[in-house]
């Protein structure tokens, strides 16, 4: 799938307002993979891909679950606001012909991070928190530390999502927590 497949594909797919955020996550993503290296095409599939599956209904991402459990694994039992994220990297995968083993992870762990993340998956995860339409306190310090130390950014991004999930009292994901003690092993190393 070409960058301009994805777009008109998640054009269709998505309201307005997503589509947009969609749109400023690819330039973001685009922005990291130049500064840290990694492949911009690559960076820019994700990220048109990644909320792919965000605005389906809950049934549709459980039937999607079921039809592809081997892919699927756990998911169902996982907190659902992360469940967008694993749906869209199973279409991606079953429908949509994306074969790219990093594009898939980087989609797939774009709300949850996981341990040993790929660059492309840090990049995703920053990109998706930081694109142009976030305006969360604190933002602007992460967009700045992104653009400085991209491993340092994630673990403040992941503590902050962290204490975001707790204090609405919503389930943790466990990949987040794992993610969470990965990063803090190796930035505060």
């Amino acid at each position: 799938m070409t960058c301009e497949e994805a777009k008109q594909l998640v054009k269709k797919r998505l309201s307005e307002k997503r589509y947009r955020h969609t749109i400023n996550v690819k330039k973001m993503a685009v922005k990291l993979a130049e500064r840290y290296g990694a492949d911009p095409e690559k960076a820019a599939l994700a990220a048109l891909l990644h909320d792919s599956a965000k605005e389906l209904p809950r049934a549709d991402m459980l039937q999607i679950f079921r039809d592809n459990a081997i892919i699927a694994k756990n998911a169902a039992s996982r907190p659902e606001p992360v469940w967008h994220g694993l749906a869209a990297a199973i279409l991606c995968e079953t429908q949509w012909g994306v074969t790219d083993p990093e594009i898939l992870s980087a989609i797939r762990c774009h709300t949850t991070g996981k341990a040993g993340m790929t660059l492309l998956d840090k990049i995703l995860y920053m990109a998706d928190m930081t694109s142009a339409e976030r305006d969360f306190p604190g933002v602007e310090e992460l967009r700045k530390e992104e653009m400085e130390d991209l491993d340092r950014a994630l673990l403040h991004a992941m503590e902050r999502t962290v204490a975001f999930v707790e204090k609405k009292g919503g389930p943790m994901d466990e990949e987040t927590l794992a993610a969470l003690r990965d990063l803090r092993k190796t930035v505060h190393a």
